[in-house]
């Protein structure tokens, strides 16, 4: 399911934002953006995106403004001093004549003359990367069971009108009957011969129960019923529904390869538009 969740925390004079983007997807594919000096709180940050965010395809961002200008490095002056004068003593020593852009570039390659600060963060620093995360999750989570209603009253609202063409169908099945009688004694008629007419009532009511669709239509209408039962339920219906969506398509398909009439058959591919679109939309429901 689709959503976005934004959160932000201050702390001294930085403001942290989160950020949490999510799309469609079977199972959770989380992907992590954030300075690396963040990289030590991922373990914390996914474990908790996972806890709100069950599956999808899950963005986080991650930026940091600073309003204090920060060095990305620091210069231990009196190594570096130290490294120099040993750093000339020796060329001198040594008859070396080296200018001091010469020199520069070597002593500051001495070990531990430069650090890079930043390398860790403060637990207060820590806990605000948290809170931002826990914020985003949170409204992400709002956002995506805002969405998750609207797909719900949408898909009631489709079984609704697979209910309406079902009943639609009950007028057609009686001008069917009476159609497909006339039918029979047209032929019969034609082949100019005498027919036993209780042994030719017999055989046309055999034929008539074979497709007789009543059985469908019932089965059809459970299965609505509990799909608004289900779809009432608050946690983890998306499957549950898939289910049900397909034993309805069953029910329709028998409707449809029993119909033998257009009107019904007609009723029966607008039955079966709808039920494409619950199913698409299932998808989209956890």
């Amino acid at each position: 399911m689709t959503g976005f969740g934004k959160g932000e925390a201050a702390i001294q004079q930085k403001r942290i934002t989160v950020e949490i983007r999510s799309l469609n997807s079977k199972q959770l594919d989380l992907n992590l953006r954030l300075p690396a000096v963040y990289r030590q709180s991922e373990y914390e940050m996914r474990g908790m995106i996972a806890r709100t965010v069950q599956r999808g395809k899950v963005d986080v961002f991650v930026t940091v403004e600073s309003q204090q200008a920060e060095a990305p490095a620091r210069i231990d002056r009196e190594l570096f001093r130290t490294y120099l004068h040993q750093l000339t003593d020796a060329l001198t020593y040594s008859g070396i004549d080296a200018s001091y852009d010469a020199i520069v570039p070597a002593v500051l390659r001495m070990p531990e003359v430069v650090s890079t600060d930043g390398e860790t963060i403060s637990d207060e620093e820590h806990a605000a990367l948290l809170a931002a995360t826990e914020e985003a999750a949170a409204h992400l989570e709002a956002f995506r069971r805002q969405e998750g209603a609207t797909l719900i009253a949408d898909l009631l609202k489709r079984v609704d009108l697979i209910e309406g063409y079902k009943e639609a169908v009950t007028p057609y099945e009686t001008r069917r009957s009476e159609t497909i009688k006339g039918r029979i004694r047209e032929q019969l008629a034609r082949l100019a011969v005498e027919a036993d007419a209780g042994r030719l009532e017999q055989e046309m009511i055999y034929y008539l129960e074979k497709l007789d669709i009543t059985e469908e239509k019932v089965r059809l209408t459970n299965h609505c019923r509990y799909f608004r039962e289900v779809a009432a339920e608050e946690e983890g219906v998306g499957r549950k529904l898939g289910f049900i969506a397909q034993e309805m398509g069953r029910e329709i398909n028998t409707m449809g390869s029993k119909a033998n009439d257009t009107q019904i058959q007609i009723l029966v591919v607008k039955m079966k538009d709808e039920l494409e679109k619950i199913k698409e939309q299932v998808l989209n429901i956890l």
